[in-house]
């Protein structure tokens, strides 16, 4: 079933939004070659309770830590550890946080010094496609019409692998609502777009095959064939006759990215407005 929210409710879901969009810049400002994706875990967890809200992954099915890290092959649900960071890995940060009865969720990938062109380009490719994807949701639009603008740009285009098995959802009271939003598809398919919907979209790209296994920690998914992947999300909620309303933001990760020196910048940037 599916949740529309109210205006009321769109803006307590933008308050809970920013806060995941900032700690999203709080990590990402220490990312550094021989930190521990655990320490950073634990960096999230305080500024999320310090600033008001709750870690949502905690205690979701059983999981145990406030963020998931997926670093190169790792596609998503990487389990923090005490594994150290090094230079030239690609690093997935996807957190969620609750705050005044709704949740938020948020992905974005980080490029911990050079790691070569050909998975640069990828990482590049995947940031823009889900802003091709966002350009879709607009009332009227189905869900098969993000889908398709993300799987289109990405496999035909770029030659690039979407994987199918993980897809965005809709968000609001719960982390995870209907409808699904596949990252593949047809146009003019799925759910229609109506206002007051507000998803989670998020490629999850792969530059080899768009295969993925668990492993077994019953958590972390990988590319089938070890090569790299990325990973990025936004929420958003869908406005009648209006572009999509950005709720949480790459701005802030943004600027932490660039001024964090051992990282390097994925320069490709779409303009977000978000509302006062």
């Amino acid at each position: 079933m599916i949740y529309y929210k109210t205006p009321e409710e769109i803006e307590l879901i933008r308050e809970c939004s920013l806060l995941v969009s900032k700690t999203l810049a709080e990590v990402a400002s220490r990312v550094k070659p021989g930190v521990t994706t655990v320490s950073l875990d634990k960096i999230a967890e305080e500024f999320i309770r310090d600033n008001g809200g709750e870690p949502a992954f905690i205690g979701y099915n059983n999981y145990a830590y406030t963020m998931c890290i997926s670093v190169n092959e790792q596609v998503v649900h990487g389990l923090p550890s005490q594994k150290e960071l090094k230079h030239g890995d690609v690093v997935s940060l996807d957190c969620g946080v609750k705050k005044r009865g709704f949740f938020s969720d948020t992905a974005y990938t980080v490029l911990l010094g050079e790691v070569g062109e050909e998975v640069e380009k990828m990482v590049l490719a995947s940031k823009e496609a889900l802003f091709l994807g966002i350009e879709k949701a607009v009332a009227g639009n189905r869900v098969g019409d993000i889908s398709f603008a993300i799987q289109n740009f990405l496999e035909r285009e770029k030659r690039y692998h979407v994987v199918r098995e993980l897809v965005g959802h809709g968000i609001g009271r719960k982390l995870h609502e209907d409808p699904e939003v596949p990252n593949y598809g047809k146009r003019g398919t799925g759910v229609m777009l109506r206002e007051g919907l507000v998803v989670a979209i998020e490629p999850m790209v792969n530059i080899g095959t768009h295969k993925v296994v668990h492993e077994n920690d019953g958590w972390t998914i990988r590319t089938a064939d070890k090569t790299w992947s990325a990973h990025y999300e936004l929420m958003v909620a869908v406005r009648k006759n209006q572009e999509a309303d950005f709720l949480s933001t790459f701005t802030f990760v943004e600027e932490a990215e660039r001024k964090n020196k051992e990282l390097k910048p994925v320069e490709w940037q779409k303009k977000e407005v978000l509302a006062n």
